[in-house]
């Protein structure tokens, strides 16, 4: 699969051992920073991953920050793309087959390695499910990417 990774200073730390285990795996990766563990706005860098994906470069992404709760908000500000902060296997799986979830966040702070690769591979073996409650759901998601004004 080719993936798109990044991270901001916090998540420095953990992207390596993450582009490391995917190239491992026989992933495609285009890393897109931190390279350093310098103070970097995490928005610069999901933008970057935003790109990629929307190009086409990318099938799925993966974003590194401290908590990953700055990386989510990030990502999904980008119309048309779905990110999910997962510190447990079940949703990093679910969230693909439910919600066709293109960007798995990360929190560097807050799992290690070890749950990093195992949320990884839940993430990149799950597919979006064909039924149609969740085909309709999403439907909805991608609806209001592309509405204007407030929601009630």
């Amino acid at each position: 699969m080719h993936l798109v990774v990044g991270s901001d200073h916090a998540g420095f730390p953990l992207k390596g051992p993450v582009v490391e285990a995917l190239r491992t795996w026989g992933h495609e990766v285009l890393d897109v920073g931190s390279y350093t563990p310098e103070p970097v706005d995490f928005p610069d860098i999901a933008a970057k991953l935003c790109d990629t994906l929307l190009s086409g470069k990318a099938e799925r992404g993966i974003m590194v920050c401290g908590t990953g709760v700055g990386a989510s908000i990030a990502v999904n500000k980008t119309p048309g793309l779905r990110a999910a902060l997962c510190h447990d296997v079940y949703s990093a799986h679910q969230c693909v087959e439910h919600d066709n979830v293109q960007v798995l966040c990360l929190g560097a702070e807050i799992i290690g390695p070890k749950l990093a690769f195992d949320l990884l591979h839940a993430f990149l073996n799950a597919r979006f499910s064909i039924s149609e409650e969740f085909r309709r759901r999403v439907a909805k998601l991608e609806q209001m990417d592309s509405d204007m004004g407030p929601r009630r």
